[in-house]
């Protein structure tokens, strides 16, 4: 048997307050006469007898003990079925006896009847005490609520549909009995208090009225007591009665009997505490028929304490769900159990039956299950994976049949909140048939628990719509939420969790607020508080808690400990009897103290007895007088000594002590000592020593921690103080409680892609546990959240709102009363994705296209696709003979991917049938149905095969889109496009008619104009140049209607301005996914755009928008019900997309400029930014570096409200200027800013930008360039540098230099129009060079350079070359003794320029015969020797390095004639001039030689034939002698020799040279000299 904490044990309480004797025995008697004439009770204003008692809203009635004595005032009408008269009416409405307001009081009845002999002379009294209470906590409200019983704080469990209360009325009739004392009765009205339910209200007053009628009863205070002598002679009036009258009696009397019997059976079934009872089953599971292969699922609902564990049998032996996986599905949700059986098989019929049990006792129900079998071949995949779907009948209250279909749409999904705010819960239901005079009963349920109105939560139902609303929520809310909705006796339900986060703290690093403060074991002046520890303890480990009380109908707090208390119960004394209060608690750590948890149900400061009392049997309203007829009461007596004192909870802080009162204590009230003593010691002291306490539960604190100590407890009344009771064992004070130890075995699965299923083991030895907490982590972040904010019950939970994709760990804790066990180990980490399972048939198998040996197939996806993508299709096929199918065979052992397969290899004219089974991760689904029969036989059409994949997609009320896919056969020529076609679903084949005139030639179709509700169904055909090919398959029926809950593609342009398409799916399964589409292509990485998928929204963003973007844009949401959408972006709306992105990027001061900085004229550093408009009040604030600066000598600020321009100017800029610079505006309410990071780079390419302007000021202060040195090429092909100059005066002086070097200028520069130049004649490589001007005077001077280096000199060159070539004259033609020359001249020629020449279009080859060359300006082409094949189109090519110039001449007809002659006329003269006789060289002009010298003169001639040779002197033949020797040899070689020269021998020789071809003289003159010396010897001989 399980341990139960302290105040869930059964205990009875004996002591009574104390009573005036003859008090006593007129309750006493009143009592006994209460049970033996069934009085009648008033519960709440409102008691029924089954099918008897009816009453109008407004009758008043007043009801005696003698239950016959009621009249109504003014009038002696008499109901048959009615216990009561109509106030003032004489008329009976049978219809009332269905009424559910049958039973209501009259509070504003005057007077009761004159001829009620019982209560005449106090009925005024009776209706003033009436209004001042209102009784029965649980009872129901003014003529409108039903109860059965009033039981505190009473449950209700889950049921199959809604309980109606049986409305009773307790009574016999003793007609015309004198009675000797009047009955108190109370009653009440509706006041509604600020903080507190109807129901707890009810108990505060009740309790209230209570304590002051005992009170009364204690004191005597206005009582009348009077003797009344009974005599046996005591006169009885007697009434006749009529046969109706006795007729009616007995059978109120039978009713009432029946009643109490229900009354007392159904107070058996409940323990005093609500606690261990044996199981029972509310909803017993049904017997079921079904064909194989359906699913089928047996349900129950078990009730009892502690919960009953069930186990499922199949013909007596238990089910072993792991021994069959994926067989039997049992499932155990919050009293709801169910066994699941998928793809029933003929052996799976057996019985079934389902055993509860608990430790008080066990009990099945049992159900059978029938699997039939189909007999011939039929696809029993029809049925496949489809659960059993009985009809379920239901008997309305008019008296027929009806079968309703209840079905939920717009469904609540699973919540997240926080706590204090407002949440709200709703579905759409949709019932058929819609009977409008039956109402379907509507019930909520938390973790199972029927959830009844209160302040806290509100419930409606619209007629259409169900809704609950927390108004303020709290952790206590958060659990599974079931909405179910019954109509007679066929029910559905919806479920889904609601989750309730902490509110935020007052503290940093607080702990969240504790939760689920209950009020336990009420006393007279005692309580004991419990409650839970919440889930997130602020990062610090909680110290305790504090618990705080009120009184109801204040708004003072009072914290009822002094130190933290780490115990989640703690016992709360010192209560003021009768008075009612809540409670609140509050943790506390080290960082600071939490906010309160939600105030506990307001309880009654009363005995456990009178409180009982109060809620099994309400009291009548209090009259104020009782008359009795008993003798005095007896004096008081000392109380005996209490009995079964025990300790009955023991922790380190305090010790709770428990006992029952004397049986000897007289009549009077009593109070309490409680003694303490260390144990081993009879050193008895007494803990309250002031106040005696008044309930028999007592905490004892202030004792020392680990030490042992005994009690007793002395009772006192009036009379004197008691003998001590027997005192208890030792008991050392300590928790009791262990904290538990950490759960293990923590396992995460998978569900859905963005929840985990988490499961884990309960730790070893664990009493008295609360739940758990779990927590997750994403892996690698060190951060862990909460997942739960409720402990938990059970080792299994569902952790929501995870990030899908990410891989998270989780870890679990235990908790009890004591506290809160260490974490778990860590569970392996787990990708958060949806679960997956094998995928459903594929359907709708078509032949796309057929050859002699092969055909190839199409056909649908599977509606399910099991939660990942499919990776493959396998084809069966078999042959059909004589409509006998024969044995399937694989037509592919590797999986296809794409829907459509050639199946190759069969057989020509045979008919096959053929079946797919798609494939994913989680494995091979079942295979399609059989298709049907198709022939093997050669397709020889012209036309295009039938299109595939069909499909209707964005089905609304008047319109569709129809997509498919191009044929596989295109027929003998290619395809043009596509004929839609359509007709209703019913209409004939003939009604087909094409939705286009022309064909389409894309593959996606809109289709408006259709008729709301009615069914349409589509095929497509395509066209060639042959004509229209065969239709595609007709596409499944599709009704135009627009689903409720469809949402269309929403655009939204954010706060960033990001354009993006929207869409939201509430109808999502764990395996749908969102697939986006441009112009219904999927969309693959598309660069332009950004999807981001998070549970049932999908977001796709542009990254720009622009023109590429256009397109119709459609998103379809997988494995759902067709849940589709599209948008369309022409140019016009995106220009307004644009224009409104534009729009939400500017912040709320928009802006014209972004902050800039600029260099002024004089290398000042100018901030600007300019706003759009400023109003007068705008003011800006600047920033450097995070600290603001202002105005001065650094900076100069400016603030142009007019235009809007913000300015700031700096001077230089300096090291220490590097940072961040913002401009701030505020106008009025709206502010901006803008910033420029200026560092690094970009901070120096500015300081060095600023000071090069602050330097070029200075520059042009004196002469300087206004345009830098360039140059230009002139017409003559020359090179001119030349540079602008500017403040220029007469002492400018100028100089060039190249290479460092200057350069000479023969003339000075004018500088007319300011510009100075430098002449490069014939500008070459040799040029190349870096060229400087510098201008200077007494101002200063400024400087220009440029290099004509590398690139900078290939550039010049190139147009040196362009404009050389554009000098070229026309080519022209020249005959030459070797041949003919085209020439052209040019300004003159570089080498950079290339020359090229072409011969009728070919490029010339160049050879000796064929040469061309530069001289001098003349660019030639020489040709020698030509031929007839020369003649034709030569033209020459000159290339600058970019452009290729031309030259053309044509040499061909009398051109080439004439030249030719010329050449053969030139060619004899250069035969004559080269073989005429001539002198080659050797002699001397001039020979001067002393004289007796020898001289000797040899040359060569040449000519051919032999030259004659003769010599000459002075123009006269001259011959060899002997002093002078003239020699011929060889033929060329000449010599002259003369021995011996004298002065004779001086003159002038010829040398002629002679042959056929011509003559040539070759001169020298030969002079002697004597010397000096010998020629004054000479004379000086004449002499």
């Amino acid at each position: 048997m399980m341990s139960l904490p302290f105040y869930q044990r059964h205990h009875e309480h004996y002591d009574r307050a104390y009573r005036h004797k003859a008090l006593s025995s007129t309750v006493s008697q009143y009592q006994k006469e209460t049970k033996s004439k069934s009085a009648v009770y008033a519960q709440g204003s409102a008691a029924y007898a089954r099918g008897s008692a009816a009453y109008r809203h407004s009758s008043a009635a007043a009801f005696s003990l003698d239950s016959s004595a009621a009249y109504s005032h003014g009038s002696s009408a008499y109901d048959l079925e009615s216990a009561a008269y109509s106030h003032g009416s004489t008329a009976y409405d049978r219809s009332a006896a269905q009424s559910k307001r049958s039973a209501a009081y009259s509070l504003d009845s005057e007077s009761l009847s004159t001829s009620s002999a019982a209560y005449s002379h106090a009925s005024e009294s009776i209706n003033k005490l009436a209004a001042a209470y209102r009784l029965g906590s649980e009872a129901y409200s003014f003529g409108q609520k039903n109860s059965n019983l009033m039981i505190e704080d009473q449950s209700y469990k889950m049921s199959p549909k809604a309980k109606r209360a049986k409305q009773s009325l307790i009574s016999e009739d003793k007609e015309n009995e004198a009675l000797d004392y009047s009955v108190p009765i109370f009653t009440g009205r509706q006041v509604n208090i600020s903080g507190i339910t109807d129901t707890e209200e009810e108990r505060i007053k009740e309790s209230a009225a209570y304590v002051a009628k005992r009170n009364l009863f204690a004191t005597g205070e206005g009582v009348s007591v009077s003797k009344v002598a009974k005599t046996t002679s005591e006169e009885e009036h007697h009434e006749k009665k009529s046969r109706k009258v006795a007729i009616r009696e007995s059978a109120e009397r039978v009713a009432m009997k029946k009643t109490l019997e229900e009354t007392q059976a159904f107070h058996r079934k409940l323990n005093q505490d609500k606690l261990l009872h044996a199981p029972e089953f509310i909803i017993e599971p049904r017997s079921h028929t079904i064909w194989e292969k359906e699913n089928v699922r047996f349900n129950c609902s078990v009730a009892g304490w502690p919960e009953p564990r069930v186990t499922w049998y199949k013909n007596n032996v238990p089910i072993d769900v792991q021994a069959h996986p994926g067989k039997y599905i049992i499932q155990s949700r919050y009293g709801l159990h169910s066994l699941e059986i998928t793809e029933c098989e003929f052996d799976d019929t057996a019985q079934y039956h389902a055993s509860a049990m608990n430790v008080k006792g066990e009990v099945s129900v049992y159900a059978s299950l029938v699997v039939k079998r189909y007999k011939g071949e039929i696809d029993a995949s029809l049925l496949h994976g489809r659960n059993l779907s009985l009809s379920p009948f239901a008997v309305t209250p008019h008296g027929y049949a009806s079968r309703f279909e209840i079905s939920f749409v717009d469904k609540f999904d699973v919540a997240f909140g926080r706590e204090g705010e407002t949440m709200s819960l709703g579905c759409t239901v949709v019932i058929n048939p819609d009977i409008k005079r039956f109402k379907p009963d509507i019930e909520w349920y938390r973790n199972g628990v029927l959830i009844t109105p209160s302040k806290w939560v509100q419930m409606q139902w619209s007629g259409e719509r169900a809704s609950l609303t927390l108004t303020h929520a709290n952790k206590e809310d958060e659990g599974l939420y079931t909405l179910r909705v019954a109509m007679g006796e066929y029910y559905e339900e919806y479920s889904g969790y609601v989750f309730v986060r902490d509110a935020d703290a007052e503290i940093p690093g607080a702990p969240g607020a504790p939760l689920d403060v209950q009020c336990l074991d009420a006393n007279k002046d005692y309580v004991i508080v419990s409650w839970k520890q919440p889930a997130v303890d602020g990062g610090n480990p909680i110290l305790g808690y504090f618990i705080d009380r009120c009184e109801v109908g204040t708004s003072h707090w009072t914290q009822c400990n002094e130190n933290p208390v780490k115990f989640a119960r703690f016992p709360v004394t010192g209560l003021i009897e009768g008075r009612s209060y809540i409670f609140r608690v509050r943790a506390v750590n080290k960082a600071g103290v939490s906010l309160p948890s939600r105030v506990s149900e307001p309880v009654a400061a009363l005995d456990p007895a009178d409180r009982a009392r109060l809620r099994s049997h309400p009291s009548a309203p209090w009259t104020g007088q009782i008359i009795v007829t008993e003798e005095e009461p007896a004096e008081g007596v000392v109380p005996g000594p209490p009995t079964d004192l025990q300790v009955i909870e023991a922790t380190k802080n305090y010790v709770v002590l428990s006992w029952k009162p004397p049986g000897q204590r007289g009549h009077e009230g009593i109070m309490y000592f409680v003694e303490k003593c260390v144990a081993g010691t009879e050193d008895w002291q007494r803990v309250n020593t002031e106040i005696p306490v008044k309930s028999p539960r007592f905490a004892v604190f202030d004792l020392s921690e680990g030490k042992s100590y005994c009690f007793r407890v002395r009772c006192c009344n009036s009379a004197g103080i008691g003998e001590p009771s027997e005192a208890t064992e030792a008991t050392v004070v300590d928790d009791k409680l262990d904290i538990p130890k950490a759960p293990g075995r923590i396992m995460p699965t998978r569900n859905t892609d963005t929840s985990v299923v988490v499961t884990w083991t309960e730790p070893p030895d664990a009493k008295e546990l609360v739940g758990y907490y779990i927590e997750s982590s994403v892996e690698g972040s060190g951060r862990w959240e909460p997942c739960n904010n409720n402990p938990v019950k059970g080792t299994r939970f569902v952790c929501h709102g995870l990030s899908t994709g990410e891989k998270y760990i989780f870890r679990v804790r235990a908790v009890n009363a004591a506290g809160l066990s260490e974490f778990s180990q860590e569970s392996e980490p787990i990708e958060v994705k949806a679960a997956i399972a094998a995928p459903s048939p594929p359907y709708d198998i078509v032949v796309l296209e057929s050859v002699r040996d092969s055909m190839v197939l199409g056909w649908k996806q599977p509606e399910a696709i099991g939660g990942t993508e499919i990776t493959g299709y396998y084809v069966n096929y078999r042959e059909v003979v004589d409509g006998v199918p024969g044995k399937w065979k694989e037509a592919n052992i590797k999986a296809v991917t794409e829907r459509a397969y050639r199946i190759q290899d069969l057989k020509e004219n045979m008919v096959y049938q053929f079946q797919v089974a798609a494939a994913n991760l989680a494995g091979v689904g079942a295979p399609s149905k059989p298709s049907k029969p198709f022939k093997c036989e050669e397709w020889t059409i012209a036309v295009p095969g039938p299109p595939h994949d069909v499909k209707c997609t964005e089905v609304r009320k008047d319109s569709l889109v129809l997509l498919w896919k191009e044929p596989v056969y295109s027929g003998r020529s290619p395809i043009v496009g596509y004929y839609v076609d359509m007709k209703e679903t019913e209409a004939k084949e003939e009604c087909w008619r094409s939705v286009n005139e022309k064909p389409l030639q894309k593959k996606f179709l809109k289709i408006d104009g259709l008729t709301q509700g009615v069914s349409y169904v589509f095929r497509v055909r395509a066209t060639n140049q042959a004509g229209v090919g065969k239709p595609s398959d007709v596409t499944d029926a599709v009704i135009a209607e627009t689903r409720p809950g469809t949402k269309e593609v929403v655009v939204d342009v954010d706060d960033n301005g990001v354009i993006s398409l929207n869409f939201e799916c509430d109808q999502m399964s764990p395996d749908s996914k969102f697939i986006w589409s441009k112009n219904y292509e999927p969309i693959e990485d598309d660069p332009r755009l950004n999807i981001d998928t998070k549970g049932g929204k999908s977001k796709l963003s542009f990254k720009n928008l622009g023109e590429d973007d256009l397109g119709i844009y459609s998103c379809i949401v997988t494995d759902t019900d067709g849940v589709s959408s599209s948008y369309t972006i022409d140019e016009e709306e995106m220009k307004r997309l644009l224009a409104l992105s534009h729009e939400r990027q500017f912040p709320t001061v928009p802006l014209i400029s972004e902050l800039a900085v600029e260099i002024l004229e004089k290398g000042e550093v100018r901030f600007w930014l300019q706003a759009e408009k400023l109003s007068g009040n705008a003011k800006a604030n600047f920033v450097f570096n995070d600290k603001e600066i202002f105005n001065g000598e650094k900076y100069k600020m400016k603030v142009d409200k007019n235009t809007g321009l913000i300015e700031m100017i700096m001077d230089k800029l300096e090291e220490k200027d590097e940072g961040t610079y913002t401009f701030q505006l505020q106008d009025g309410k709206a502010t901006n800013q803008s910033s420029l990071v200026l560092i690094g780079d970009v901070f120096k390419k500015l300081q060095d930008e600023a000071d090069f302007q602050r330097k070029e000021w200075h520059r042009k202060q004196g002469p300087h360039f206004v345009d830098k040195l360039g140059w230009e090429v002139t017409d003559e092909c020359n090179v001119m540098l030349k540079c602008k100059v500017a403040n220029i005066k007469k002492e400018t002086h100028i100089v060039w230099y190249k290479d460092d070097r200057e350069i000479m200028v023969d003339e000075e520069h004018d500088f007319k129009d300011g510009v100075c130049t430098l002449l490069i004649s014939e500008f070459s490589k040799k040029d190349a060079g870096t060229y400087e001007v510098i201008l200077k005077d007494d101002r200063g001077k400024d400087s220009s350079e440029l290099k004509l280096k590398d690139t900078a000199f290939a550039d010049l060159m190139n147009e040196v070359c362009r404009r050389i070539a554009l000098s070229a004259t026309d080519l022209k033609i020249q005959s030459t003794a070797e041949g003919i020359r085209l020439y052209s001249y040019v300004t003159y020629y570089v080498e950079d320029l290339r020359v090229g020449w072409v011969h009728n279009d070919t490029q010339i080859k160049f050879t000796d015969r064929m040469r061309t060359g530069v001289t001098g300006e003349q660019i030639w082409l020489q040709i020698n020797e030509p031929t007839p094949q020369d003649k034709g189109r030569y033209i020459m090519e000159l290339f600058d390095g970019n452009t290729t110039h031309k030259k053309t001449v044509d040499l061909s007809g009398q051109a080439f004639d004439e030249a030719f002659a010329e050449f053969q006329r030139l060619k004899q003269a250069a035969i004559a001039e080269k073989n005429r006789a001539r002198v080659l060289g050797g002699l001397p002009d001039v020979v001067t030689i002393q004289e007796g010298k020898a001289l000797n003169l040899s040359c060569t001639v040449w000519g051919d034939p032999t030259p004659e040779v003769s010599w000459l002197k002075n123009e006269k033949s001259f011959v060899s002698d002997a002093n002078c020797i003239l020699k011929f040899e060889s033929g060329k070689n000449v010599s002259f020799s003369i021995s011996t020269v004298s002065t004779q021998d001086s003159g002038k020789y010829s040398l002629v040279v002679k042959n056929k071809y011509g003559t040539e003289t070759s001169d020298v003159t030969v002079s002697v000299y004597i010397p000096e010396e010998e020629r004054e010897s000479e004379q000086e001989k004449k002499q």
